[in-house]
Order: structure tokens, then C-alpha cells, then sequence
């Protein structure tokens, strides 16, 4: 442990974003990428096939369902920067439909001289005539708002436009929105998100806008939303207190609230007269005791004059845990995985209670998710979309209650998968805990291995096809693993919030554990075994090269948090402080010093190379984390490599062929460390 603090730390110049010395750091260290890595045919070749497939017009085109509309946003080669674009289910259902396309970003971005990158949309309904576009520069989370007229394709020129910010708006009538944004001082939360939301009418300027709910400044944000359900609109408000925390209102219209009272780390929701809940920890009310994980379902009128008398859906198991769940007209469906593999049922509701049918049998190895369930004017229809690691996504459509579906689009293979295997491993961690992990190979085959984690946030890691993977890496002999560690939520919320702030080193001891189980295994050895994860698993890869170097042959970190003495300070930083621990706490500063890497890296230990990327534009996780720990182990003479993509954002690239690059980057360096 090196004991550098703040005032040590010499690097803090890197901190600054856009200083034109860090830039050209930045650069230097970017040209030293390009001519070792990306200037030989191998990579240009490598990176063509990449760049193909994310271009290429057969792709499934994913829409969103908005009722009689499908909506999607399509890149190709000829569009770099994207067309927004909607049909109808009809003409989707065509090998070749015909679009009608809303929004050029390309000819946008040309027009205003702006490196446009799209951000989303929220369409007002029923009419489907206006639309709020949020457009980021160069890939930023902070984005500039804008109405849209869908019938003239045009902006509206005093309309519902904000300037850039991390705003939140959305739609109460084609007259009114809600709008939490950077209104000036103190209208900002620690985290740079909105702390106050307004309800803003149109015409008029956006400082008359009436306030109707503020936070403070130590919350995530705050924001306000509209039920238009036909009989059953509500306006509601809520905050965030911490990443996994926070409360909600039904807003009255005399501005009363009405409080949600339900756990304030539980999950809820409604539906018509339904109330769902799914709590984070174990809930007692009125003498009864409900799991972590579980679903719970309530009558709302009910609930809110008093009633707790919930009716238990489903409960979790040490295998199987909840997923997700979405209402069509009559029903709600709902996702479990067992042992990170997907299963689907269909709830139904009625006067005599609640009952539960599979609702299509899915592939094993694979993940299937429901999509497009669209309660207000979709009836009881869904679809399916569904893939393996070594299978291509098909997308399905169905209605409950019809035993067949139609498959509408199926994805081509991009890579030959022929011979390839999907098998599942568990390693036993330091404390005993199995820990799950799927390992893609030829029967039996043993090399160069890249195992991929994450560990955070809840986020699981459940199947699905890589056709950039199969390309740069299976495709040349390599093996490719994923592991299922602690901090996911994979077997629900358990999983994660025991990794919580002074337990996060059970997310290491996975992830280790995993490590070294591929190799007493003999697929692979620690010289032959690479790593890589980006933003949390970013930091996993920083605490693998400090803690556990003996492990691995290499290792890529992609936009990570690696400075966890200062990380609250940076951008978004102060969010995440209920998931890590807060560094201005002694106590907690007491755990994150032990293994934020940063201040654990030393010229003492033997550490495998290991390639930074960042962007200069991701204002989630800052590059300050990236630029200064390349600094430091250049320093300490480690061996290290830097690239920083000057747009981006935090995914870490804006548009195709910067995702293409950063991808060839990955597999080329990792090739080379490992064989």
C-alpha cells in the first residue's frame, strides 16, 4: 500500500478534461497504440470484418413499439450517424420493409457543424405527433433537448428546447412537460443531476416554470412522470437518495403527495388498480415477513388506504432468481434465470386470484428477453428476442393465450461457430460461495483464454451473441469466458448488496476464483489467461493487476474507475458512493484504500501488461481515472499501453467505426500479450 493521498498525487493535472497538455498526453500515447497495435494488416483486416458487421443493412433492425408504430434508429455504412425511422407491424413483418424515415443524424450533424450523437426520443401519445430528441455531443450522458414535429420532420423553433445538461423531460400533454434540469446555481444535485423539477407550459419562457418538487443537493435526482392509462392517470414525483434508494409520490392536483410507502431500497409499480413491489432486502409489515427478491402483488386502492395484505408471485430460490416483469393488456410476464439461464411465465389476474403458465420454452445457454409489451394499445401481444454466445438473435412476436409464435427476423452468423461448445463451470470462492461461469471453446481445446466480468450495480451477465468476439478472438483458436460474479444480479439482489462497500472483496475473490479455475481445469494457463471489463469491471481489472497480477497474461481496462480516493469528486462520482463507500469517511476509507488501485500500484510487484482506454468526452466515469494510472505505472515501469478515443462518451465510441477500432484494439493487444 503506497499511502499517496491527494496531496501526493502528481498526476492531478490529468484531471483536467480538455487542458491541451493533457490532450497531447493523451495523443503521445495514442500514436504509441496506433503504430504498435493498429498499422499492420492483421488489424486493419480485423478491424474492416468488425466494421462490417456493425454496418451491414441485415442486421435486425430492433424496434420500439409506440402502438400502431415501430420505431427504430438504424446505422449503416451509408448512415454513420443514424436515421430515426418507424413502420408498421405489418410492413416490419416484410423481408424488406419500407421505413419512414423522421430524422437524418448525418444530414443534422452536416447542417449545424455538430458531432451529433443520438440519445433517445419520448414520443407523445396517442397522436404520435411530437416528440422529445435528446442529441448528445460526441456521446456525452449530458444531452441537448429538443421538440420534434413528426408530420412536418422538422424542429419546432420555440418549442420545448433546453441547452446541453443532464436534463430529464418528459411529456404530460402536447401543451405542458416536466422538466428537471441545470435551472443555475442550486438547482443541481452533487451528482450533476437535477435536483428540482418543474412543470413547464408551452410559450412561456422556461424561468417562468412552476416548481412542483424539489430535492437536496446530497440526492442522486429528482424527477416527475404522467400515467396517461385511460381511467387511471396519475402524476407522480420521485428521489433518489443514493444509487439504491429513494421515494415516491402520487402528485395530487393541488399538489398534494401522497406517499409510496414501501422500502425505500424496494422496486415498485403500477398498473391499473395493480401494485407490484419487489423488494431489495427482506420486508416486514403487518406481521409478515417477505423475501429479498421476492414479487409482490396488491390491489392499489387498497394499498393506499392501508392495506398490506400482499399476495406473494414469486419467491427466490439459491438458483433462481426475478428478473424482470411488464404488463401487457391482461397480464403481467415475468423473467427468472436459474442459474443465469432464462425462463418465462405468464401471471394472469383475476377475482379469485393470481395464476402462473410458462409462457414459451426458450434454448439453454442462451438468454431471452420480452420486449415491445405495450399495455395502452398493443392488446396482449410481446416479443421475444433470443440468443446464445454462439448463436445469432432471432426476434419473435406472440399473444398470450396463442400457443405459436412468428419469427420475424433472424440475425446471420458473422463468424464460423462451427464445433464451437457453450459449457458452464462453477469455481468456489475464497468464503465457499459457487460461483457460476460460461466458457465458449472447441471440445476439450485449451490456449489463449479472455475472460470477461463485470461485479456491480446488479447488473447480470447472462447469455448472449458477440459477433465482434467470434471474429477477433474464437475464430482464431482462443477461448472466451464470462463470469457470473458477486456485485451482478444474477441470483437477485443478494448477490449484489453483499458486495456493498465493505464487501466488495468478495467481488475480487470471484473473479479470482474464476481465474484460477480455468486453469486447474487446464483450459487454460496464467501466461495464456487475458481479462478485460469496462467502467465498474474497468476497476475489477485495475484490482486484478494490483492484487492478483500471478494470474494473468494481460489485461484491458475500458473507461474504468481506478482512483477511489477521488472518484466521488469526478463527474458522476458522488452517485455511486452507496455502492462503493464514501473516501471523505475515515471508516469507509478505511476498505476502499485496500483495494483501489490507483493508490495500491507499486514498482514492487511483477505486474502483466495491461492496455488503458478511455474517452475524453465520457462525463460518466471521468478519463482523469484512466490518464492518471497509465501515468503512474509508466512511472513505476510497468508495462503499459494508453489510447484515448477523443469522442465517444462513455460506451467510448460515437459511431461505428470508432466501435470497430476500439474492439480490434481489445483482441489484437490481448493476442499478442497472450501468445
Amino acid at each position: 500500500m503506497s499511502g499517496m493521498d491527494e496531496r501526493d498525487d502528481p498526476y492531478l493535472w490529468l484531471e483536467a478534461v480538455t487542458d491541451e497538455a493533457a490532450l497531447d498526453w493523451a495523443r503521445e500515447h495514442n500514436t504509441r497504440v496506433r503504430a504498435e497495435f493498429a498499422e499492420t494488416a492483421a488489424f486493419e483486416s480485423l478491424e474492416q470484418r468488425i466494421l462490417a458487421m456493425l454496418d451491414t443493412d441485415v442486421r435486425i433492425p430492433y424496434p420500439g413499439r409506440r402502438g400502431q408504430w415501430l420505431y427504430n434508429f438504424w446505422r449503416d455504412a451509408e448512415n454513420p450517424k443514424g436515421l430515426w425511422r418507424r413502420t408498421t407491424f405489418e410492413e416490419y413483418r416484410k423481408e424488406q420493409p419500407t421505413w419512414d424515415v423522421l430524422l437524418d443524424l448525418d444530414q443534422l450533424a452536416e447542417t449545424e457543424q455538430e458531432n451529433w450523437v443520438w440519445a433517445g426520443a419520448g414520443v407523445l401519445r396517442p397522436a404520435q405527433e411530437r416528440a422529445l430528441i435528446s442529441l448528445s455531443r460526441g456521446g456525452a450522458d449530458a444531452t441537448v433537448e429538443r421538440e420534434f414535429d413528426l408530420i412536418d420532420r422538422q424542429f419546432v423553433a420555440d418549442g420545448f428546447n433546453l441547452p446541453e445538461a443532464k436534463s430529464r423531460i418528459s411529456w404530460i400533454d402536447h401543451d405542458t412537460v416536466y422538466v428537471g434540469t441545470d435551472f443555475g446555481p442550486g438547482s443541481l444535485t452533487d451528482s450533476g443531476y437535477p435536483r428540482i423539477v418543474k412543470r413547464w407550459r408551452r410559450g412561456t419562457p422556461l424561468a417562468a416554470a412552476e416548481t412542483v418538487f424539489e430535492g437536496r443537493t446530497s440526492d442522486i435526482s429528482v424527477g416527475a412522470g404522467y400515467d396517461r392509462t385511460p381511467g387511471y392517470e396519475r402524476h407522480y414525483v420521485a428521489r433518489s437518495t443514493d444509487f439504491y434508494h429513494g421515494d415516491e409520490w402520487l402528485l395530487g392536483a393541488d399538489g398534494e403527495l401522497t406517499h409510496i410507502d414501501i422500502p425505500t431500497d424496494a422496486g415498485g409499480g403500477w398498473y391499473r388498480d395493480w401494485f407490484l413491489v419487489r423488494p431489495r432486502s427482506e420486508w416486514v409489515v403487518d406481521g409478515r415477513s417477505y423475501p429479498a427478491g421476492s414479487l409482490l402483488a396488491i390491489d392499489f386502492p387498497a394499498f393506499l388506504a392501508g392495506d398490506r395484505n400482499f399476495e406473494v408471485l414469486f419467491t427466490p430460490d439459491a438458483h433462481t432468481s426475478l428478473q424482470g416483469s411488464g404488463w401487457t393488456a391482461h397480464h403481467l410476464v415475468v423473467a427468472t434465470l436459474t442459474d443465469v439461464q432464462t425462463r418465462l411465465y405468464v401471471y394472469t389476474p383475476s377475482p379469485s386470484g393470481w395464476s402462473v403458465a410458462p409462457l414459451a420454452d426458450v434454448p439453454p445457454m442462451s438468454s431471452t428477453a420480452v420486449i415491445n409489451l405495450d399495455p395502452l394499445d398493443g392488446g396482449d401481444e410481446y416479443m421475444l428476442t433470443s440468443s446464445g454466445y454462439t448463436t445469432p438473435p432471432s426476434l419473435l412476436a406472440g399473444t398470450i393465450g396463442t400457443p405459436t409464435t412468428l419469427l420475424l427476423k433472424q440475425e446471420q452468423s458473422y463468424f464460423d461457430a462451427d464445433g464451437l461448445i457453450t459449457e458452464q463451470f462453477f469455481a468456489t470462492s475464497d468464503d465457499g460461495t459457487q460461483v457460476p461461469y460460461f466458457v465458449i471453446r472447441r471440445p476439450g481445446a485449451s490456449g489463449p483464454t479472455m475472460l470477461s466480468g463485470y461485479g456491480g450495480f446488479e447488473v447480470s451477465r447472462t447469455p448472449g451473441y458477440s459477433g465482434s468476439s467470434g471474429i477477433g478472438w474464437l475464430e482464431r483458436g482462443g477461448i472466451v469466458a464470462i463470469a457470473n460474479i458477486r456485485g451482478g444480479g444474477e441470483y437477485g439482489p443478494q448477490w449484489h448488496t453483499q458486495t456493498l462497500k465493505a464487501g466488495r472483496h468478495l467481488v475480487y475473490e470471484d473473479f479470482a476464483a474464476v481465474a484460477r479455475n480455468l486453469v486447474d481445469r487446464g483450459i487454460t494457463t496464467p501466461k495464456q489467461l487475458g481479462a478485460v471489463g469496462g467502467s465498474n469491471g474497468g476497476l475489477l481489472m485495475g484490482v486484478m493487476l494490483t492484487h492478483y497480477p500471478e494470474l494473468f497474461g494481460a489485461l484491458v481496462a475500458q473507461v474504468p474507475l481506478l482512483d477511489m480516493q477521488r472518484y466521488h469528486l469526478l463527474l458522476a462520482g458522488a452517485s455511486w458512493v452507496a455502492e462503493y463507500g464514501n473516501p471523505d469517511d475515515p471508516e469507509e476509507w478505511a476498505f476502499l484504500r485496500t483495494f483501489s488501485p490507483y493508490q495500491n500500484a507499486t514498482p514492487d510487484r511483477d505486474y502483466p501488461p495491461i492496455l488503458l482506454t478511455t474517452s475524453t468526452r465520457d462525463d460518466r466515469v471521468h478519463p482523469g481515472h484512466a490518464r492518471k494510472m497509465a501515468a503512474r505505472l509508466t512511472e513505476q515501469n510497468h508495462r503499459v499501453w494508453y489510447y484515448e478515443n477523443i469522442e465517444g462518451g462513455h460506451g467510448g465510441a460515437a459511431d461505428n467505426k470508432q466501435a470497430a477500432f476500439q474492439a480490434a484494439l481489445t483482441y489484437e493487444f490481448l493476442w499478442a500479450m497472450l501468445t
